[in-house]
């Protein structure tokens, strides 16, 4: 909990404030009334009642929400209620109460306080839609102040570690979230409406593949085998369109052991499409279409201010090359980078920051991230990535060293991966023995041979376009918002010492 000063303070231990709230327990138990009690039947929520103030007025109405500021004038009181809609302000009065009830109101009420009350609407000589209380009940005891000054806090991961606190102080917090939501349930009445079918595929995993990446293990006890939370749903949505099922998606958590930062979480929310008969070119026009009517839909327009950038997502989008990327901001040509050898002494001409081993898949991935990707504003589709860091895509065949795949950024961040699915059977397992030799060279996030995936793709996989699409990276920019932290409700923190 915070002070008022923006200092943190003990949670585990009672504080004047909190011992002076407690002693009120039994006071209001003595009023005939339960300090955390039951149900209630609300009739308008505060919006409706500060919009329809002037058709409202005159009416009794009947609301509930948290006492967010307390103003006592003698025989009067104005305070501000506050549920999941907006604000109202509450008017009680000594002459409508009752002396006792009025006291009560009065003494037994404190800010962060859930109650409810009914009352007639009028608006104020200031013009403030109004609710005039003659009947009130509280429905939940704030045992805990609210921070004073929330926008002080000089602590400010306190925010993500209690979040509850954070969305009662700062609505702007909740409004990131509802457009979360919105943002969510477009995305799935635009599949279904185009006759995509969404799907459950395992959490548990006794091969984490579909990505590059290290996955965190736990142990099944039954079985006595180790299992890995998945780092990725596309194996088994490919699974899928071996089996039929043609038009698939599934939106659901990914997790990946990796550092944390204002782009990564260790546990997030991914979207995966996959269509047979399509490639990556369906897939890219998807994409910008998706992603454009939902902003149209849920912030009401293609024109969002994002870091400092002003951007329109209407498309079509701007398309480049990798090669040709690496060359205008790396000065790397495509003959230029052979082998691991070539790797090597790239790295270090570039000074570039390796932190996996040097071979020609580990640089080419960083030159992208240092290099290209914080030039790539404006939406851009970064296409045919190299064969070396695309273990999953189709290879393009007058090319042969490079794939089918594109990477979508905005403002220099990735939001979405897309490929011209590979379903050739002895290519893929070539692909994943290569893996398999660079995660024996110490590569501890190249993809696991999945040897059940192979079979699959013997029984035979249509040619198809997959996506994935980050829900957190999408939330974060249509909502201006540069953490992570910022769109998910409880993200992962470092446990408090």
């Amino acid at each position: 909990m915070s002070c008022g000063n923006g200092q943190v303070q003990d949670d585990s231990r009672p504080t004047e404030e909190i011992n002076r709230r407690t002693g009120k327990l039994d006071a209001i138990r003595d009023c005939g009334m339960d300090p955390f009690g039951g149900p209630f039947k609300v009739t308008k929520t505060a919006e409706a009642v500060r919009l329809g103030c002037d058709e409202l007025a005159g009416e009794e109405v009947t609301v509930a929400g948290r006492l967010t500021a307390f103003r006592g004038h003698g025989k009067t009181i104005f305070a501000d209620l506050r549920d999941r809609t907006s604000r109202i302000q509450i008017y009680a009065r000594m002459n409508i109460l009752g002396e006792e009830n009025y006291r009560q109101f009065a003494d037994l009420l404190d800010i962060g306080d859930i109650i409810g009350v009914t009352g007639k609407v009028f608006r104020t000589k200031k013009g403030e839609p109004t609710i005039e209380v003659n009947k009130w009940v509280i429905l939940c005891k704030a045992l805990r102040p609210l921070p004073e000054k929330w926008h002080g806090l000089t602590d400010v991961d306190l925010r993500y570690r209690q979040r509850y606190v954070d969305l009662i102080a700062n609505p702007e917090v909740k409004d990131v979230f509802i457009k979360r939501t919105r943002i969510v349930s477009f995305i799935r009445r635009y599949l279904d409406e185009r006759g995509y079918l969404e799907v459950e595929t395992p959490v548990l995993q006794t091969i984490a593949g579909g990505a590059n990446a290290r996955p965190f293990i736990t142990h099944h006890n039954a079985l006595d085998i180790d299992v890995y939370l998945r780092i990725a749903v596309e194996l088994y949505l490919k699974r899928l369109l071996v089996g039929g099922l043609e038009r698939v998606y599934e939106i659901g958590k990914n997790f990946r052991n990796e550092g944390i930062d204002t782009r990564h979480n260790p546990e997030f929310t991914m979207l995966e499409v996959y269509q047979a008969y399509g490639d990556y070119e369906a897939m890219m026009e998807l994409t910008e279409d998706l992603v454009y009517k939902c902003a149209v839909e849920v912030i009401g327009t293609p024109r969002i201010s994002y870091d400092g950038h002003e951007i329109d997502l209407t498309p079509p989008w701007q398309r480049l090359r990798v090669w040709d990327g690496i060359e205008k901001w790396a000065g790397i040509r495509h003959c230029d980078l052979k082998d691991d050898e070539d790797a090597k002494v790239i790295a270090t001409n570039l000074g570039l920051k390796m932190d996996r081993p040097p071979t020609k898949a580990n640089v080419i991935d960083k030159i992208l991230d240092e290099k290209i990707e914080p030039n790539l504003v404006e939406p851009t589709f970064l296409l045919d990535y190299p064969v070396e860091i695309s273990p999953l895509a189709k290879r393009i065949p007058d090319q042969p060293d490079l794939t089918y795949r594109f990477e979508v950024f905005v403002v220099g961040k990735e939001i979405g991966n897309a490929f011209s699915e590979l379903n050739d059977p002895i290519d893929q397992r070539q692909r994943f023995l290569q893996q398999a030799q660079a995660k024996a060279m110490g590569d501890d996030e190249a993809h696991a041979f999945d040897e059940d995936f192979i079979v699959a793709l013997e029984y035979g996989m249509p040619p198809a376009g997959g996506l994935g699409i980050g829900i957190d990276r999408l939330v974060m920019l249509l909502t201006g918002s540069t953490s992570i932290r910022d769109v998910i409700l409880f993200p992962m923190m470092r446990p408090k010492p």
